[in-house]
């Protein structure tokens, strides 16, 4: 198999059973994360907490720097950037949603919903950056892995400050509300 040529950026790749899963997941991650894009102003209107709200329209920054990323790969590839739809993606966010729809509006416990869709998706987006840039190391696609290692690191360091909104107060707040 032909290695991407580094000094070009749309160098043309042999295509490969493992090169063509590269791209497919590339595709459905990249529907993902556009899908994601306008779910994420919802969900932070419908936070109650200023930190929570403010995390998540920061990752809504990160998370159209992200698309640039993805775009960037497909450029690497020679291949215009397009999306296939993520199922996966579709259920998060129709999950998240519903739970925004069953809590109450203002209180601590919808703040623990978001946070709850919130990580499951940046969860599923890890998985994904992860293989993704796996695949791009083992097609010696060393520039369209160090890109999706930054989205990779950028989805790791939202998962953790998720966490830190939710044990730092909100589940306790939660707790203590009344149904």
């Amino acid at each position: 198999m032909k290695k991407q040529d580094s000094k070009s950026n749309s160098a043309p790749i042999e295509e490969s059973g493992l090169m063509n899963l590269f791209k497919d997941e590339l595709k459905d991650i990249y529907w993902a994360e556009k899908h994601l894009a306008k779910a994420l102003p919802k969900m932070a209107k419908g936070a109650t907490s200023e930190e929570l709200r403010s995390s998540i329209e920061q990752h809504l920054t990160e998370t159209e720097n992200q698309i640039s990323r993805l775009e960037q790969v497909f450029e690497l590839l020679g291949v215009k950037a397009a999306g296939k739809k993520c199922e996966a993606m579709e259920g998060l966010v129709e999950e998240g949603k519903t739970m925004l729809e069953e809590t109450e509006d203002g209180s601590m416990t919808r703040d623990a919903a978001i946070i709850s869709s919130a990580q499951k998706i940046e969860h599923y987006e890890i998985a994904s950056y992860g293989t993704l840039k796996t695949l791009a190391n083992t097609l010696g696609m060393s520039e369209a892995a160090s890109l999706l290692e930054q989205t990779l690191n950028e989805e790791k360091n939202t998962d953790v400050k998720l966490t830190q909104i939710a044990e730092g107060f909100v589940n306790e707040s939660a707790g203590a509300e009344k149904e």
